[in-house]
C-alpha cells in the first residue's frame, strides 16, 4: 500500500524521495490528505530508509525546517484577508478611547487641585468644553496635556471615520444593518469575518456582555439581551417592552449578514430590504 509521507512516497518496492529543500516539502506537506483509517504512524527510521537523513537530529532539523516554512507561509496568507487590517483599527481605536479618557481624568483632577471651584463644574461638562476650559486656565504642563488630549481626540475623529467606511467595504451587508463603525466592532470583538460568520444569531446577540453573561451564570443574576448591538440605534432606541425582541431579530440578521459577506463579499439588497422590514415590525409595540 502506497504511504504519501512529507519527505517522500513509501511502498513495497521502495522509497521515492521528494528532495531535501524546506520550500519544496513544505509545498508537499500542504497538499497531503490522508485517510486516518488508511494512516500508518511515521517512524523517522522511514526517512532514514529512503536515504533523506543520516540521524534522528537531522530528520527532527528538517521537519522543524519544513513546520516554520508552513508557517510562515499561513502567517502570509492570513495577512492578506480582506479584514486583518479592519481588526487592527477597530484595537488601535478602542486603545485611543482609552487613553483619551484616562488622560481627561487626570487633565480634570489636576486642574481641580489648582482651581478648586472646578470640581462640581466639570463633572456635568462635555468632554470637548471641558478640555478647552482647562486649556485655557492652565498653564505650563497641564496647557500642554489638555491640547494634546485634544489632538487625540481628532485623531479618534479621523480614524472612526476610516474605520466607518473600510467596514462598508469588509461588511457590505451588515454595515448597511447596523452601521460601519458597530459592525466593525461586532467583527473586533469575534476575532475576524471567519468567526463571526460561524456564529449564531443568539451569540451575536450577546457578543461583548460577557461580563453580565458570566454573572447570570454564575449568580443567577438576570441574562443580558444585547451587548454591542445595544449601539445600534434600532436597539437602545426601542421601547423597553420589546428592545429584546428587536435585538434577537437583528442578531439572526446579522448571523446571515454575516455569512453573505464572508462567501459573496457584496451587497444583497433582497436580503437587507426584507431584514429592514422584520427589524422594524419588531419594534412596533403589541
Amino acid at each position: 500500500m502506497l504511504q504519501r509521507y512529507w519527505f517522500g512516497d513509501v511502498d513495497e518496492q521502495g522509497c521515492r524521495v521528494a528532495g531535501t529543500d524546506p520550500a519544496a516539502l513544505a509545498e508537499r506537506a500542504a497538499t497531503l490528505r490522508t485517510g486516518m483509517e488508511s494512516y500508518v504512524p511515521i517512524d523517522w527510521e522511514a526517512a532514514r530508509a529512503c536515504g533523506v537523513v543520516r540521524t534522528r537530529e537531522e530528520y527532527i532539523d528538517l521537519l522543524r525546517a519544513v513546520c516554520t516554512t508552513l508557517a510562515r507561509k499561513k502567517i502570509v496568507v492570513s495577512y492578506q484577508a480582506r479584514d486583518v487590517e479592519l481588526l487592527q483599527m477597530v484595537r488601535m481605536l478602542d486603545e485611543l478611547d482609552n487613553v483619551i479618557n484616562l488622560l481627561q481624568e487626570r487633565a480634570a483632577e489636576w486642574y481641580q487641585v489648582t482651581n478648586p471651584s472646578f470640581s462640581r463644574k466639570y463633572r456635568s461638562l462635555p468632554a470637548k468644553k471641558m478640555l478647552s476650559l482647562i486649556r485655557r486656565g492652565a498653564q505650563g504642563g497641564l496647557g500642554d496635556v489638555a491640547g494634546e488630549i485634544e489632538r487625540l481626540t481628532g485623531t479618534r475623529s479621523r480614524l472612526m471615520r476610516e474605520v466607518s467606511a473600510r467596514a462598508d467595504e469588509v461588511l457590505p451587508n451588515t454595515s448597511a444593518l447596523i452601521g460601519g463603525l458597530v459592525a466593525a466592532r461586532l467583527l473586533s470583538r469575534a476575532g475576524g469575518l471567519s468567526a463571526l460568520a460561524q456564529m449564531p444569531g443568539s451569540t451575536i446577540q450577546v457578543l461583548g456582555s460577557e461580563r453580565a453573561l458570566f454573572s447570570h451564570l454564575r449568580a443567577g443574576t438576570p441574562p443580558p439581551k444585547h451587548g454591542i448591538i445595544f449601539q445600534h440605534r434600532r436597539v437602545h432606541n426601542a421601547p423597553r417592552e420589546v428592545r429584546g425582541r428587536v435585538a434577537r431579530v437583528l442578531a439572526a440578521k446579522l448571523a446571515i449578514a454575516a455569512r453573505l459577506d464572508y462567501y459573496r463579499g457584496e451587497v444583497a439588497p433582497e436580503f437587507l430590504n426584507d431584514a429592514q422590514a422584520r427589524i422594524d415590525a419588531a419594534g412596533v409595540a403589541a
